[in-house]
C-alpha cells in the first residue's frame, strides 16, 4: 500500500537530500538532471511575459537570475543549511559582496574578525570603505572585543570558523547572541566554507546567513568557480535575489550542474577526507621539525571542546609550522611529488600551499604578524588518497 501524503524531501537525512533535493526531471525522464544552457526563456503570450517580469507569475525569465540548473543546486544547498532560501553566485567573494551590497548602506558599519581570508579583508577594508562603509576588525575568540567594537551604526558581523589557515574556531552561537542583544537587527553572517553543511550548521546556530565558496569542498574536485549565500525567504529569496537580478554576478547553469553533483557524494567525501586528516595532524605532532600542529579535531587545540559543539568532525585542513621560517617551510613544499602545490582546497587531491607567500600574499607583513601566520606555516588540505602516502611525501 502506498502512504496518504509523501514525506518532504527536506525531511529526510543529511546524505538523502544531498541526493535528492530539487531534483528536476523534464519530459524525457531523465534520471539525473539536465542543464539548461540557455540564456532566456520563451513565454506562451505576452501577458505571461509581463506577469513573469513582474513577478506575478513565477518561473524562468532569464538565467542571468532564474535558471532551472541553477536553482536546482539552490533547493538542495538550502535544505542542507536548514534554510528558506539560497541563491548561487559566480565565485565565494562575489557572495559576500551580494550580501554586503544588499544589507548595508554608506554610513554603516561592521564588525569583523581579524582572521578572515585574504580577500575577504581586503573587500571590508578596501573596497567598501570606499563607499564610505567601515570596518572594525577584532580577534574571533575575544568576546569582550566582539561587544566592545560595537557601534549604533553596526549593521553586520561577519566571520569564518575555522578560519583559514589556523583554524581558530568562532563561538557562533556566543557571537551571534552578542550582536543580537545588541541590535536584533544586527546581519551576523558566517563564512561555512571548511566545514560545509555536512559538519556544521550556522543558522541553527543563531546566525542569519551563511556563505559558501562552492568552489571548494561543495564542488571536490577543483572544476568550477561559484559561491552561494543562503539564509531567510525575505533577505536572500528576496533581496539578495533582487541584488543578483540587477547587478548579475551569476552562477552559470553548468557549473550549478557541477555543483549539485558534488553536493551528491560531499557526505561521503567529507567525512573520508576528515578521516584522512586526522590521521595526518596525529603524524605531524610526531615529527621533530613541527613546532606547532593546527587541526581542531586534535586534543591539543585551544579551542577543541568548542569545535566538538559546533562541529561534527575536525575537517579536512591541516596547518602546521616548519621550524627554520620560510626556507624550511618551502623545502618541505618543493620536496613533495604527490601533493598539488596550489592555494585552492577542497580537492579530492590533497593540496599544499606556504599562506604568507600565497592566500595572503597581499596582506602587510604586520597584519601577518598580528593574527599568526608566520613564514614557517605550511597549509595541508587534505584529499581522498591513502594518508600514508600524503604522510610519506612530507619530507622534512
Amino acid at each position: 500500500m502506498k502512504k496518504d501524503q509523501k514525506k518532504d524531501l527536506r525531511d529526510y537525512r543529511p546524505a538523502t537530500k544531498a541526493v535528492r533535493v530539487g531534483q528536476l526531471r523534464g519530459e524525457e525522464g531523465e534520471h539525473s538532471e539536465p542543464i539548461y544552457t540557455t540564456s532566456s526563456f520563451v513565454f506562451d503570450s505576452a501577458d505571461q511575459a509581463a506577469a513573469r517580469f513582474s513577478y506575478e507569475e513565477e518561473g524562468n525569465v532569464y538565467s542571468r537570475f532564474t535558471n532551472p540548473t541553477v536553482r536546482v543546486f539552490e533547493e538542495r544547498l538550502a535544505a542542507l543549511e536548514g534554510a528558506d532560501a539560497c541563491v548561487g553566485t559566480a565565485s565565494g567573494m562575489a557572495a559576500m559582496l551580494a550580501v554586503c551590497m544588499t544589507a548595508l548602506n554608506s554610513g554603516d558599519h561592521i564588525v569583523a574578525a581579524r582572521s578572515i581570508f585574504g580577500a575577504s579583508q581586503i573587500m571590508l577594508s578596501g573596497l567598501l570603505s570606499k563607499f564610505g562603509i567601515d570596518t572594525t576588525f577584532v580577534e574571533l575568540t575575544d568576546l569582550d572585543a566582539w561587544k566592545s567594537a560595537m557601534q549604533p551604526d553596526t549593521r553586520l558581523v561577519f566571520f569564518e570558523t575555522p578560519t583559514n589557515p589556523l583554524m581558530e574556531i568562532g563561538d557562533i552561537a556566543a557571537i551571534s547572541e552578542l550582536a543580537h542583544s545588541y541590535n536584533p537587527d544586527i546581519l551576523v553572517v558566517v563564512d561555512n566554507c571548511f566545514c560545509t553543511p555536512i559538519l556544521q550548521q550556522p543558522l541553527s546556530l543563531g546566525a542569519d546567513v551563511v556563505l559558501h565558496s562552492a568552489t571548494k569542498f561543495i564542488d571536490g574536485q577543483g572544476r568550477c568557480v561559484g559561491g552561494a549565500v543562503v539564509g531567510g525567504a525575505e533577505l536572500v529569496g528576496k533581496k539578495v535575489m533582487a541584488f543578483m537580478r540587477t547587478a548579475g554576478p551569476s552562477m552559470s547553469p553548468f557549473n550549478a550542474w557541477t555543483f549539485a553533483k558534488g553536493l551528491e557524494t560531499l557526505p561521503l567525501r567529507i567525512n573520508q577526507a576528515c578521516d584522512n586528516a586526522q590521521i595526518l595532524a596525529e603524524h605531524l605532532m610526531s615529527v621533530e621539525q613541527v613546532s606547532k600542529v593546527y587541526y581542531p579535531g586534535l586534543p591539543t587545540h585551544s579551542q577543541y571542546e568548542l569545535a566538538n559543539s559546533q562541529q561534527s568532525r575536525g575537517g579536512a585542513v591541516v596547518s602546521f609550522e616548519v621550524k627554520g621560517g620560510r626556507e624550511a617551510a618551502w623545502n618541505v613544499i618543493n620536496n613533495t611529488e604527490l601533493l598539488s602545490i596550489t592555494a585552492n582546497l577542497g580537492d579530492t587531491r590533497t593540496t599544499i600551499t606556504h599562506p604568507f607567500t600565497t592566500t595572503h600574499a597581499r596582506w602587510s607583513d604586520e597584519a601577518k604578524a598580528e593574527v599568526g601566520i608566520s613564514e614557517g606555516l605550511v597549509r595541508i588540505a587534505v584529499g581522498l588518497e591513502d594518508p600514508q602516502d600524503v604522510i610519506e611525501d612530507l619530507l622534512f
